[in-house]
């Protein structure tokens, strides 16, 4: 058994707050994370790997694995299935792997309100700015002004479900949040849940005590 049970680590913020930077930066902080490799029914694109970028499956066996209870999370999005499958989260955090999911909010409460949530930590970015969050967007250079109006519109619908995570940093400063999700997922991880040998521990000092009375 391992020393640690894992974590299910969500992180979830509009689009341009600097989650997907912070995610990268835990990653090389501590290998014992690894990102959820989501289920998907789209095609993959150019590039893409089977079972390290996404599991590419059919319609009708996700599907199927939403009916037998096999997903902790799920969704359609522009015409396409998404889901996190629940067997290698669940033999990644009896292992002491911490697993990290880039989901909305919705996503979020469905992994909370599973068989695994009891082992959730919740994390949302705010940016500090409806302004700067814009700026951050027009200055990847990625998207067409429309896109960029799309992001905005909807950045204020997961900015509106702050108050249903563990803890809310406001990230204006890349270096100090990074800091601040290190010590969330270090003192996390001391939770009594997340300690098996605990019990064991606790029988034995039982037991020394019985012997000495």
């Amino acid at each position: 058994m391992a020393d640690r049970r894992g974590l299910l680590i969500i992180l979830s913020s509009p689009s341009g707050a600097g989650k997907s930077t912070l995610a990268k930066r835990l990653r090389a902080w501590d290998d014992s994370i690894s990102f959820s490799v989501s289920a998907t029914t789209r095609n993959p694109r150019p590039g893409e790997v089977h079972g390290q970028d996404y599991h590419f499956v059919s319609v009708d066996d996700f599907k199927s694995a939403v009916t037998e209870n096999d997903m902790l999370e799920h969704a359609h999005v522009f015409g396409n299935f998404y889901g996190s499958p629940k067997g290698p989260v669940r033999a990644a955090i009896e292992d002491g792997q911490d697993v990290l999911f880039d989901i909305d909010w919705q996503g979020a409460q469905q992994i909370r309100n599973s068989e695994l949530g009891q082992h959730t930590l919740s994390i949302f970015l705010l940016p500090p700015s409806i302004t700067e969050l814009r700026r951050r967007l027009e200055s990847r250079g990625q998207d067409d002004a429309e896109t960029i109006k799309r992001r905005m519109e909807k950045s204020w619908d997961e900015i509106s479900h702050w108050g249903s995570y563990d803890h809310v940093l406001i990230n204006d400063d890349l270096d100090a949040t990074e800091e601040a999700l290190k010590t969330i997922i270090t003192s996390t991880r001391l939770r009594r849940i997340q300690q098996p040998q605990l019990v064991d521990h606790v029988r034995l000092l039982q037991s020394e005590f019985e012997d000495m009375t």
